[in-house]
């Protein structure tokens, strides 16, 4: 198994970071460097997370090698005071996810300086190069350089300062290796300084919104307050969109075909919904020379500014198109429980039914009985044991923030945990116990990246309806937040030797890191006491502070006790009812039709059918007559006027076309009339029915 658990974790990480980057991106429409780059950020800081408890299992076994094989005083010191007294008698086993000596150093090296690359680097350049409304690649690569001037040129400004300070002391001599660890310690402290607030916000909210599901009367009423907010970012969105596709119609009817810039205009009207390129087709016959009319162009920069607007007002559009009928299911679903909780039969009636058909699988599994059951009563205890549970793990973490510095005693609740495995070496112990802290702590920083929203600048919305310059923002993010993440995680279980202060053997992670004795003051100053800050932060996310203050700056928050959260949740009310009634008469079209047409579709059928068997018999009938009379008229003449007739009938013969140029006196009759299968004739008689008159 040597090895085996960090290739499967390998895997499965890439394709949990393709999963949830296909539900957010588009993979179709978005541009392949923006994916790939979306999910390279990605996939680095989910390994991160997944692979570190495997470095600490790794390290227990390290310093459990040592302290066996170093004599009892060595081990006291090698390991600490909490290290078991026999530790030279006891053997040590070797974890079923051991990694082999080499390995991580290099995979953390790799894994850690490709996404520092990405997140100050790359990723900020194709930001402004996705954003760009150049035509050519040259020009968008010329915008994002000038866009990122100011970006990299504060950097460089800070760093250089710093080296002419270093150089001009005398008591400083920098070496690479310390160098490298200030670039770290940089990167870290501003990530730190980040994630501190993030995190607050997380462990408050996370168990709160999980307690807030089981009240589904509060989440149909915040679903219809979203549906106002969303029905007015929607009619804006709309009304945007035509404001630029009238600016677009303008420049398509100024600029013709012969226009140098007409190749710009092609670009920005391939970018434009289909209903208005249909609109605004192009005039080919309109030709002018561009020259020799005095009327003023579009110059290139304009065309880019309005490329850059076509393109973000049509996504926004496109999104708030598919956020509101996500929203019109969501609140369709909560009413529809709230109308099923008083059922006397006990299973679950839907007011629509499914777009989408269902899996037959599911179908039978999942019958409106056994979703009753689950939506109704056991998905609300659900929720409330989830959210107890996540709030027990919330109250640990802070605790465990504000006393992670102190060693002894130990006070850290992580801490104990890892120490207390670490004496029996239940290593399997110490993964899970790593795992379920480090990945709680993820999911708070995590979620709270995917919930924020700045305006219109970044938010990620599901359904594939992110844009590129949000997925690469949130890259960014991910990438600067992850190492702080892990080192606090470190720190919680006193893995890092700068907190636990003892000379053990430290995690390959840390080694990467470098030692942050460097710069002092942030070793023993910020490291360990600005994640205190975390306790003032989940006090004023548990009041609700920041909503509030949005709320008094005019950006409407969902308050119950707001008068004009009342407003827009009558508004979302009203609009939800008026969806409603709009659905229900078009399904009940859809039904008339379908029963009109199964009552009266076959009966047609069966008579079109009949017909044409008659009309085959008729004519094959008809053929028969026709073969005999031409036997039978060489000798003597038919039957009679009567049988004549009679034939005529029973062949439905078509009446006679006064129209026409000449007319048979007996058509059944006639050697020359040729009958078609329409019943008309070819030829008919020479003389004329109106030849008496």
């Amino acid at each position: 198994m040597s090895g085996a658990a960090l290739g499967i974790e390998i895997v499965f990480v890439f394709f949990l970071a393709l999963i949830i980057l296909h539900r957010y991106g588009d993979f179709k429409k978005q541009h392949r460097l923006v994916i790939i780059a979306t999910l390279l950020a990605w996939y680095l800081c989910f390994l991160i997370v997944f692979i570190l408890p495997l470095d600490v299992t790794t390290t227990i076994y390290n310093r459990c090698k040592l302290a066996v094989n170093s004599s009892p005083s060595e081990s006291s010191i090698i390991n600490g005071s909490h290290a078991p007294p026999a530790a030279g008698n006891r053997e040590c086993f070797k974890p079923w996810s051991y990694i082999p000596p080499g390995i991580m150093p290099v995979f953390w090296r790799v894994v850690y300086w490709t996404s520092q690359f990405l997140t100050w680097i790359l990723l900020p350049f194709m930001q402004s190069y996705a954003r760009s409304g150049g035509f050519s690649i040259t020009g968008k690569i010329k915008t994002a350089l000038i866009e990122n001037a100011i970006y990299y040129g504060t950097y460089l400004l800070i760093f250089g300062a710093f080296l002419i300070y270093v150089a001009v002391n005398p008591n400083f001599s920098l070496e690479w290796n310390q160098l490298q660890t200030i670039g770290i310690a940089a990167a870290n402290t501003w990530g730190l300084f980040l994630l501190v607030l993030l995190l607050g916000y997380g462990l408050v909210e996370i168990p709160r919104s999980h307690w807030n599901g089981a009240k589904k009367g509060y989440l149909l009423m915040k679903t219809y307050f979203k549906a106002a907010k969303l029905m007015t970012e929607k009619a804006d969105a709309e009304e945007n969109l035509e404001d630029i596709m009238e600016e677009v119609r303008k420049v398509n009817e100024s600029i013709k075909y012969n226009h140098p810039l007409r190749k710009c205009v092609d670009t920005i009207l391939k970018k434009c919904p289909t209903e208005y390129q249909e609109r605004m087709g192009r005039n080919m016959d309109d030709y002018e020379d561009f020259e020799e009319r005095p009327n003023a162009y579009p110059t290139e920069k304009s065309l880019v500014k309005l490329h850059k607007q076509v393109i973000y007002s049509v996504q926004r559009h496109c999104r708030t198109q598919v956020q509101w009928r996500i929203l019109l299911e969501q609140a369709f679903y909560l009413e529809d429980v709230a109308k099923n909780e008083t059922s006397a039969t006990r299973q679950f009636v839907h007011t629509f039914q499914p777009q989408e058909p269902e899996n037959k699988v599911i179908q039978y599994l999942y019958t409106p009985t056994v979703e009753w059951y689950w939506e109704c009563l056991l998905q609300l205890w659900f929720h409330r044991i989830l959210a107890i549970v996540l709030a027990i793990f919330s109250i640990i973490v802070v605790w465990s923030e504000c006393t992670f510095f102190s060693t002894n005693p130990v006070l850290s609740l992580f801490a104990c945990f890892i120490q207390l495995a670490e004496k029996t070496y239940n290593y399997f112990y110490i993964e899970m116990a790593c795992f379920f802290t480090i990945f709680f702590l993820s999911i708070c920083v995590y979620s709270t990246v995917f919930r924020i929203r700045v305006f219109n600048y970044y938010y990620l919305a599901s359904h594939h309806q992110t844009d590129a310059y949000s997925l690469l923002f949130s890259g960014m993010l991910f990438c600067r937040l992850t190492p702080p993440l892990c080192l606090n995680f470190l720190g919680l279980t006193h893995m890092d030797s700068s907190i636990s202060h003892q000379k053990n053997e430290p995690t390959a992670y840390t080694s990467i890191m470098g030692s942050m004795k460097v710069l002092s003051f942030v070793a023993d100053g910020f490291y360990i006491y600005y994640p205190m800050l975390v306790v003032i932060l989940c006090i004023a996310t548990y009041f609700s502070l920041g909503t509030r203050c949005l709320n008094l700056l005019g950006f409407q928050q969902f308050m119950g006790d707001n008068e004009m959260t009342s407003d827009l949740i009558d508004e979302g009310k009203e609009l939800i009812r008026r969806e409603k009634r709009r659905r229900q008469r078009q399904e009940e079209g859809e039904n008339r039709r379908r029963e009109w047409k199964e009552r009266y579709g076959n009966n047609r059928e069966d008579s079109a059918r009949n017909r044409n068997v008659q009309a085959d018999q008729k004519e094959s009938s008809f053929t028969e007559t026709n073969t005999n009379r031409s036997v039978s008229s060489k000798y003597t003449r038919a039957n009679g006027r009567n049988e004549r007739d009679r034939i005529e009938l029973l062949q439905d013969a078509e009446p006679l076309d006064f129209n026409a140029d000449t007319v048979s006196e007996d058509p059944l009759d006639s050697d020359s009339g040729r009958y078609q299968p329409g019943g008309r004739y070819l030829s008919m008689s020479r003389s004329r029915i109106f030849d008496d008159v």
